[in-house]
């Protein structure tokens, strides 16, 4: 697989390799954190995940043109409008959907499983009548264009350091709503002890409702990341569902911290198997590698420990 390469070279396409699985893991991390939030909080399978990170993406576009079209003066700050349209279109899109049709299917997993999966392909069919089936791409403002040289031989996009630093912030700020305020504490209470976490007053339907849409709304902030490194279609997000899910069950389904170490060895790993040998073989590959890893630790990397 190495033959033919120099050190050197090795060693160049080792480092541009990594800073592209960089980049994925960013979009990883960002699609999870709203499903951990969901599978692991709720126990809900939602199978339409990507296409709420579609949603999100479709918004940054129309932004995008909009900004360009009535306010060019202002184009290169579109983007941080769009990410708030897309966190508020796709929250309020899961909010909708929880009170619909999640709320009747709390601790019937195989049947928010199917649910979501019709719902996901209603959503695809949707996209492809509203906004047709071409693949679209955003412009990116002036200051997300280009790359920054680190060597003679490697450079880095800008629009990727931008991903992950907003990959970054977004996950302090999950973490801090997880695990310091009064909103995740009760998440957690309702996860632990539904039945209990009622007796002591706490409201669970809005929980649920409010967990949802926030996990739908991270997706929505995810398709807008989206749209800096691969174009918009009906069923783009169907590409990162298995991946996506993966990265869940393989950090562990209850745990933040599970969630960014699997994205980060996931990505790295297809980015740099990717370069020696086919997409579809490094996917195989590394689905192989978790489902052993799983096999011996089906809990995943890290495991929330609860009291029973």
């Amino acid at each position: 697989m190495f033959e033919g390469y120099t050190l050197a070279e090795l060693g160049s396409i080792f480092a541009m390799q990594g800073f592209a699985g960089l980049i994925l893991f960013s979009v990883f991390v960002l699609m999870a954190l709203g499903l951990a939030i969901i599978f692991g909080q709720m126990g809900v399978i939602n199978m339409a995940h990507g296409e709420f990170l579609i949603l999100g993406a479709y918004i940054t576009y129309f932004t995008s043109n909009f900004f360009l079209n009535h306010i060019p003066a202002l184009f290169s700050v579109y983007f941080f409008v769009a990410m708030a349209l897309a966190f508020v279109g796709a929250g309020a899109l899961g909010m909708l959907v929880e009170w619909a049709m999640i709320r009747h299917l709390y601790r019937r997993p195989l049947d928010t499983l199917l649910a979501t999966w019709g719902l996901s392909l209603i959503l695809q069919q949707f996209y492809r009548s509203v906004f047709g089936a071409r693949e679209v791409g955003v412009e990116l403002p002036q200051w997300l264009i280009g790359s920054l040289p680190v060597t003679d031989v490697i450079e880095v996009p800008i629009n990727g350091l931008f991903v992950m630093a907003l990959t970054l912030m977004i996950t302090i700020a999950v973490g801090v709503l997880m695990y310091r305020s009064r909103w995740g504490k009760q998440v957690r209470a309702v996860m632990q002890n539904r039945v209990m976490a009622g007796a002591v007053g706490i409201d669970t339907e809005k929980v649920d409702r409010y967990t949802f849409g926030i996990g739908c709304g991270i997706a929505g902030v995810a398709g807008s990341a989206f749209t800096m490194v691969g174009s918009t279609g009906p069923t783009s997000g169907q590409l990162y569902i298995v991946d996506t899910f993966l990265v869940v069950v393989f950090g562990g389904a209850q745990s933040l911290l599970g969630t960014i170490a699997s994205a980060f060895v996931i990505s790295q790993a297809q980015s740099t198997m990717e370069f020696f040998l086919s997409g579809s073989m490094a996917k195989v590959l590394t689905l192989l590698t978790v489902v052993g890893i799983l096999m011996l630790r089906p809990q995943g990397l890290f495991v929330l420990k609860v009291r029973r």
